[in-house]
Parts: structure tokens; C-alpha cells; sequence
């Protein structure tokens, strides 16, 4: 409860535009939305249908998973609009791997995918105190590749013709990015709102 008495999600990180939460089982209708709408599963890996029975499971997994950490990212109004997460940590090295999804696109490129990423890099540098983390994005996914490089990733490689999408095989651009990198883009947020 909120201190005006109303229910409200619990908030995990605060951001400027976002708020990024534990993922509740209610999102799962609006999820399997997303990953069956031809636009949105264009820059993602599914490819195959997908119904609210397998996103249930694999929600339930999610609390299993212990190198994992997969967030909601909400609207400051509340609107669930993507989600956004830390993915196969390895504690040893200290790397890991970011994804995110904006299913709602309307928000498509208003800078709150860009705030979820930086709310998450804090975390995951700040909290978790991993060392570097990576990405990757398919060559013709202009918009995420560029919000990685503004949030101070740097292209590390390409796999050729790697993943077949949108009838040709297509280049998987890898990216990375270490603490050092980022903190001056952090503290360049922080101060203006804005990564470059």
C-alpha cells in the first residue's frame, strides 16, 4: 500500500520515465500479446506462436533461475509496457548478457527503453558488481543498436549471416560494455535526462 491507502506494484528501480518491477503473472496476457504480434517478434528470437499456457510456464521457471533477473518496465503512470532483463550471469567471470522488449509500441522510441537500460546497467554494475555486459541485435534493428551505443556499448564483432529473419539470413551484431564505459554516461544522465 502507497501512503494515499491504494494498491500499487511494488517498485524494484526508479527511473526518470520507468519504473522497473518484479514481473507479476497478470502481465502474462499482455506478454503473449507481444510475442505474437509480427511487428514486435521481428527484433526478438520466437518465432513460433506462442500461447499464455508456455508463457506460464516459463514464468514459473523464472523463480528457479538464479542467474537471471527479468524486470517490468512500467510507464510512471503504471502502464506495463516492456520488459527488460540481466540474463546468464556468470558470478565467476562477472558478465552477463541484457535483453529488452517495448511489446507496447507506441513508446517506440521515447527514450523509456533507454531509461530501462540505464536503471538496469546502474544495477547490474552498482549492485551486482558484474564487470562487463553484453548485447547483440540483428543488423537491421537500427533503433536498439544505436540506444546500446548512446547507453556506451561498443560493437565488439559480428556473426555473418547468422540468424534467418525477414526472408535473408542477417548479420547478429555483438556489443559490450564495461563499468568504466558507462559511467560516464551515467553521470551525464543523471545530471541532463540524456545519454549523449
Amino acid at each position: 500500500m502507497n501512503s494515499t491507502g491504494k494498491n500499487q506494484k511494488p517498485i524494484f528501480l526508479a527511473g526518470k520515465k520507468v519504473d522497473l518491477r518484479p514481473l507479476a503473472k497478470a502481465d502474462i496476457p499482455r506478454m503473449t500479446c507481444w510475442v505474437n504480434d509480427p511487428e514486435v517478434r521481428e527484433f526478438v528470437i520466437l518465432t513460433l506462436p506462442t500461447t499464455e499456457e508456455q508463457e506460464e510456464e516459463w514464468f514459473r521457471k523464472l523463480a528457479t533461475r538464479e542467474n537471471d533477473a527479468l524486470l517490468a518496465i512500467d510507464t510512471k503512470d503504471g502502464t506495463h509496457i516492456g520488459n527488460i532483463g540481466i540474463h546468464n550471469i556468470v558470478w565467476k567471470d562477472r558478465i552477463a548478457t541484457t535483453g529488452t522488449i517495448i511489446g507496447e509500441k507506441e513508446y517506440w522510441g521515447k527514450g523509456y527503453g533507454t531509461d530501462a537500460k540505464m536503471l538496469v546497467l546502474d544495477y547490474a554494475f552498482n549492485t551486482l558488481n558484474l564487470h562487463k555486459i553484453c548485447s547483440a541485435v540483428f543488423d537491421f534493428n537500427e533503433r536498439s543498436l544505436q540506444y546500446s551505443l548512446h547507453c556506451g556499448y561498443k560493437v565488439e564483432g559480428t556473426r555473418r549471416k547468422h540468424v534467418f529473419k525477414k526472408g535473408r539470413y542477417c548479420d547478429l551484431i555483438e556489443l559490450g560494455v564495461f563499468k568504466e564505459e558507462w559511467l560516464p554516461v551515467w553521470k551525464r544522465y543523471q545530471k541532463t535526462g540524456r545519454v549523449r
